[in-house]
């Protein structure tokens, strides 16, 4: 048999970390009593050393304060003495004057009171002359951390030892004020100096000497910059001392180092700035203990916020000096320099408007430039136009779109439209279409590729077969509500901000039609017609309607009301049962009238409106209507460049495609009763069936290839196969892409024209020669006579009368 079994219950695993956790409990307390306990003893010990040294300090004996006397005191003294009356004093009074000398107590008391010497023991009747007696206490001064070390006992009793703690930072606080005292008491007698040297310098030397303080300033700059972005954490006060050459007060170098300093604190912050925003800690976090690493960057995104924050405050009131033209005391920089600071913060503001839209004050950046967008100085203006384009380009989600539209919106009401037609143009640059938002978000939502049946079945077991299905499925429903997520923000984001551009228009329409921001706003509404909401289309239509009939617009700003009326009619305004039979004989009547010179901009607003009005509404308009609109565009393309040639043809073949009876103008017989009407601007009354396109052949010889490969294909009648059909280079692009991709803008041809034959004839016939000899003879004599007979101008003819 095996050893007996003991009868005690082994614990449990709960009971055995139950009591371990009583264990620690009591070992944490016992350790927590033992440190109190032996802070209570040296507190103790402390308090008992310095009642030591408190009593040592009092019972030692202090001698009587003892000088030896000067020469002449003791002279005049022992004169003194010698004319007292002596003979009233007695020997005992004497006696007693002398031992009261030695006594301390008669030379410390009061000697201004006639009381006794010891009468402080006695309670005194007057208690505010006794106050009055107190001393005063001193100032409070600041206490001073001291380091009690152990005491020395020598003959006279124990003496204290004591070391007054140092303070780092206060230390280091002194050293730096000590150091900028030193600096601005050097710089101001370098600069007494420097003035007066200058003064005898010649203007050589001058320069030299400003070429060389230049130099010295790009390196003490370009060396702060390097240490800044080397490692950004430790350097960050670097930025200070940066920005601290903002206010350079040498007038040689001032303006060329401020503009070195903001160009280079923009990079410092573009290299330097996290991608994220940051965001000031709540008062619970503050309190709470964090890792040293934590800490760390706490201090350096609080400290670049605070930076950057400084930083742009710098620029906009370099920007308001400039506004203001306001003179500072230092007299460093004057009016005439201004203006080119200004333009460097505007460029600084610019590009960090661009490059930080995620970071903090963008928004104030926004408020800044905005206004200047309005500035008199085209540079400005430019620059600031220039970036919030480029701003709206790149802004996929739209919340800076959104903060800009709202900013320019308030700028046009407060200014009672009178602003500069850039300011509105800079809008048609925003990106609401619907098909890039489907292609952002399908860009930007993640693509995740799941198992089919088959791998699951090769790969994984049944079990797991069923597990990665729910997972897949699970996986799926996150990626469509994500993706679903960002489409809402984004399309709340478009609707808020079209909303605001629609309210600028309509303000503008109604209430400054006359205003020089008439034709941004008709550019903006052809621009975004296709997102106006369906209740504003009748109020719309009327009013371009009105505006085109009054006569008072360009041919231009015609042609964008009649884009803006196509557009809508060729998107949500199909529903509406309206026919544009007015719109479509002004643009009849404006085709002749355009320019046909190098800027033929308004060429391309043509062809858009061609292809609303004529390709995407073939069912409503009549064969009449499509016919007199070839004819004229044929027309047209004879008298303008090449790449309008080319589009006016581009867009004749889709409408020959999209109208096949158009065939009718390349025959020669008669369709229908009448004659054609050229001047006549009815385009369903001028009887364009009964002409030809004979343009068409004049085109087969122009000087471009292809306009000449167009004219060929269209005068066989635009055929889809065969040898006069045109390439999939040219088919495939649109009359718009056309009309760019052959532009002459640079003066330079696409393709190349070839140059003309060099070649030279064999003979050549002097004279006149006809092929046939009898004529030439009779022409030979006749001329051989005139020649011979002399005209008598004296004689005169008399007439018979009868």
């Amino acid at each position: 048999m095996g050893p007996p079994r003991s009868k005690k219950r082994r614990p449990t695993f709960r009971r055995l970390l139950k009591t371990s956790g009583v264990k620690l409990e009591n070992k944490l307390k016992n350790r927590q009593l033992k440190q109190q306990n032996v802070a209570k003893k040296q507190r103790k010990e402390q308090k008992r050393l310095r009642q030591a040294v408190k009593d040592a300090a009092i019972r030692t004996p202090r001698p009587l304060e003892t000088y030896r006397k000067r020469p002449e005191e003791e002279e005049d003294e022992e004169e003194f003495l010698e004319t007292l009356p002596t003979d009233m004093m007695e020997d005992g009074d004497l006696q007693q004057m002398t031992t009261m000398a030695r006594q301390a107590s008669f030379i410390t008391r009061d000697l201004s009171s006639c009381g006794p010497v010891h009468g402080g023991k006695k309670r005194r009747s007057e208690v505010v002359r006794s106050y009055e007696k107190v001393p005063r206490k001193m100032a409070k001064t600041e206490e001073k951390e001291v380091i009690h070390l152990l005491p020395i006992k020598d003959k006279t009793g124990v003496i204290p030892q004591s070391v007054e703690r140092v303070k780092k930072q206060q230390v280091e606080e002194e050293e730096e004020e000590e150091e900028e005292e030193a600096a601005e008491q050097t710089e101001e007698m370098e600069d007494e100096a420097a003035l007066q040297s200058a003064a005898q310098l010649t203007e050589e030397q001058r320069e030299q000497l400003r070429a060389q303080k230049i130099h010295e300033k790009k390196l003490h700059i370009a060396a702060l910059a390097s240490a800044v972005v080397s490692d950004p954490s430790s350097n960050i006060k670097r930025v200070k001392e940066l920005r601290g050459l903002l206010m350079e007060s040498d007038p040689c170098v001032a303006v060329t180092v401020r503009k070195l300093v903001m160009v280079s604190l923009m990079e410092i912050f573009k290299d330097i700035t996290p991608t994220y925003r940051i965001r000031p800690l709540t008062p619970a976090e503050k309190a709470a203990k964090v890792k040293k690493d934590t800490q760390q960057l706490r201090e350096f995104e609080e400290g670049l916020v605070s930076q950057y924050k400084f930083y742009l405050e710098d620029l906009e009131q370099t920007i308001n000096d400039w506004k203001q033209q306001k003179k500072k005391r230092s007299q460093a920089v004057g009016f005439s320099s201004y203006l080119g600071l200004a333009e460097v913060a505007v460029r600084c503001l610019c590009e960090l408007l661009l490059a930080l839209p995620h970071f903090n004050f963008h928004n104030n950046i926004i408020v800044i430039l905005v206004p200047l967008m309005n500035d008199p100085v085209t540079k400005v203006s430019g620059m600031c136009c220039d970036a919030f384009r480029k701003l709206f380009q790149q802004d996929k989600l739209g919340g800076a779109s959104l903060a800009t539209v709202r900013v320019i919106s308030g700028l046009v009401k407060r200014l009672n439209y009178n602003v500069r037609p850039e300011v509105l143009r800079t809008l048609l640059s925003l990106r609401i279409k619907e098909v890039e938002m489907k292609k952002d978000i399908e860009a930007t939502a993640p693509k995740k590729k799941f198992m089919n049946n088959k791998e699951r079945k090769k790969n994984l077991s049944r079990m797991q077969r069923k597990w990665k299905k729910a997972e897949e499925k699970l996986e799926k429903e996150l990626l469509e509500a994500e993706a679903s997520e960002s489409k809402d923000k984004k399309i709340k984001l478009h609707t808020e901000t079209l909303n605001i551009v629609f309210l600028v228009y309509f303000r503008i329409l109604k209430k400054a039609q006359k205003s020089v921001l008439l034709p941004a706003v008709l550019e903006g509404l052809a621009r975004f017609a296709h997102l106006i909401n369906l209740e504003f289309f009748d109020d719309l239509l009327n009013v371009l309607q009105t505006l085109i009939q009054s006569g008072d617009l360009t041919n231009r700003e015609s042609l964008h009301c009649i884009q803006t009326v196509f557009t809508i009619l060729s998107g949500q305004g199909d529903v509406l049962n309206i026919d544009p039979l007015n719109f479509y004989s002004q643009l009849y009547k404006m085709l002749p009238t355009l320019h046909a010179g190098k800027p033929n901009d308004d060429i391309i607003i043509v062809l858009r409106c061609l292809d609303a009005m004529l390709t995407r509404r073939r069912k409503q308009v009549t064969l009449q209507r499509a016919m007199a609109f070839v004819k004229r565009l044929s027309t047209l393309s004879l008298h303008v460049l090449p790449n309008a040639s080319v589009g006016i043809l581009a867009a004749n073949r889709a409408a020959v495609h999209s109208f096949p009876k158009c065939d009718f103008l390349l025959d020669n017989e008669v369709q229908g009763s009448g004659f054609y009407l050229p001047e006549l601007d009815e385009p369903e009354h001028c009887n364009a069936q009964n002409t030809a396109l004979w343009e068409l052949h004049t085109l087969q010889r122009h000087y471009h290839p292809v306009v000449r490969r167009f004219a060929v294909h269209l005068s066989v009648g635009a055929p889809s196969e065969g040898s006069a059909a045109l390439g999939a280079d040219l088919s495939r692009r649109s009359p718009v892409e056309l009309f760019d991709d052959y532009s002459v803008r640079d003066m330079t041809f696409n393709p190349a024209v070839a140059a003309p034959s060099t070649k030279k004839k064999d003979h050549f016939t002097v004279g006149v020669t006809l092929l046939d000899a009898e004529l030439q003879r009779r022409a030979e004599n006749i001329l051989t006579v005139t020649e011979e007979t002399e005209l008598d101008f004296t004689t005169t003819h008399t007439p018979n009368t009868h």
